[in-house]
């Protein structure tokens, strides 16, 4: 039977896809307008700061249906941020598998972050990283219908293989058995995440480059670290995020007597593939105490402070409005006019996103250009 083709002799793009999609007895084929690859929906990490250079053109997070990776030296909060991102995904309706092959989190711990314990999380201790992808690939394969997943690895590179338990401490023994490993899984499950709208979120270390040069100061990143498990998983990524404790004096929150209770954490996007590689910004988690949490609103006022609609004299501030309405304010009353003043907070958000969204855009993604905090 003959096709049919359009006014140029050719066949009808639509009835090509509509074949195809026939013969393989599923959808293959889609035109640009329904591309499942699309990111529909985002997960807030907890800071908003954060989820504007992560989105790049809104508001957006972790990204829905991809891989991401939160790499870290020690104690910067990679598994407070992972926390974090579960949370806000059950807000979301999603189900959580929390894979901990670090023993890092403790039911205090959910308690501490408001998650109780009777909420959609599942919580696995695996014994080596084989038994965690073929459990994503059966709740992917078997219970995905009602529901999105989200699955966390905490983290990729303290989790064996199946190898390295059966085998002699000598490194030796098991060498590139992971990185071998974690390209077989890619290649199977990048594409059923994806479909079924399940998000990967991979926690990492950050490892120092040995002879990475005489002046790491002068060194990106890139140039500083790397992160084991494989180069796939890198190329695997659609994000990754690195996070570095920063240095300065006032990097630190202190309780009454004395005790640090917070730190501040530099993030920097690494990969991203929705733009704003490079960015970076600042904020400051609290990790013990009555309230483990992200001071988010207090970090907005570095966000900002190149607007033009924010002056500085000395320790006084003034935030105009867009009716030309002013209001002066010292630096220590930032936090409490952003959380209870609700008119100044609407201003300082637009202001937020005209400076780290909008005027980014504008500038065709010059990163470097944006709050290249040091």
């Amino acid at each position: 039977m003959a096709r049919k083709k359009n006014t140029n002799g050719k066949m009808n793009i639509g009835d090509i896809r509509n074949a195809l999609n026939k013969k393989f007895g599923k959808k293959i084929a889609h035109d640009l307008g329904e591309n499942p690859s699309n990111v529909k929906d985002w997960i807030p990490t907890g800071s908003r700061w954060l989820d504007s250079i992560l989105g790049n053109k809104l508001v957006g997070g972790v990204p829905v249906g991809r891989i991401t990776e939160i790499a870290g030296l020690e104690g910067t909060g990679k598994s407070y941020m992972a926390a974090q991102v579960a949370k806000n995904a059950l807000a979301k309706g999603l189900q959580v598998a929390y894979f901990d092959s670090e023993a890092a989190i403790s039911s205090d711990f959910w308690d501490s972050m408001g998650i109780s314990q009777d909420q959609n999380i599942l919580y696995f201790t695996p014994d080596h990283i084989e038994e965690m992808f073929e459990t994503i690939e059966d709740l992917i394969i078997n219970y995905s219908d009602e529901s999105r997943w989200l699955f966390i690895l905490d983290s990729l590179a303290m989790i064996p293989c199946n190898n390295d338990i059966e085998s002699d401490f000598d490194p030796r023994s098991s060498i590139a058995d992971k990185a071998r490993i974690t390209s077989k899984a890619m290649q199977k499950l990048i594409q059923p995440l994806s479909q079924s709208d399940s998000t990967f979120l991979v926690l990492n270390q950050l490892k120092t480059n040995i002879g990475h040069g005489k002046n790491p100061k002068y060194l990106s990143m890139k140039d500083k670290y790397n992160t084991p498990g494989g180069k796939t998983m890198n190329y695997s990524y659609s994000t990754r995020i690195w996070l570095e404790g920063r240095q300065a004096k006032d990097s630190y929150i202190y309780d009454d007597r004395g005790f640090r209770i917070g730190s501040e954490v530099k993030a920097t996007i690494l990969k991203s593939r929705f733009g704003g590689e490079g960015r970076k910004c600042a904020f400051k988690i609290l990790w013990s105490g009555e309230k483990i949490s992200i001071q988010d609103e207090e970090s907005w006022l570095d966000a900002i402070k190149k607007s033009p609609h924010l002056k500085q004299a000395g320790a006084w501030y003034t935030l105009v409005f867009q009716d030309g309405k002013e209001k002066k304010f010292q630096g220590k009353q930032w936090a409490d006019l952003v959380k209870n003043d609700s008119e100044f907070r609407g201003r300082v958000i637009e202001m937020m996103d005209e400076e780290v969204i909008s005027k980014f855009q504008a500038r065709e993604g010059k990163a470097s250009d944006f709050y290249d905090i040091e």
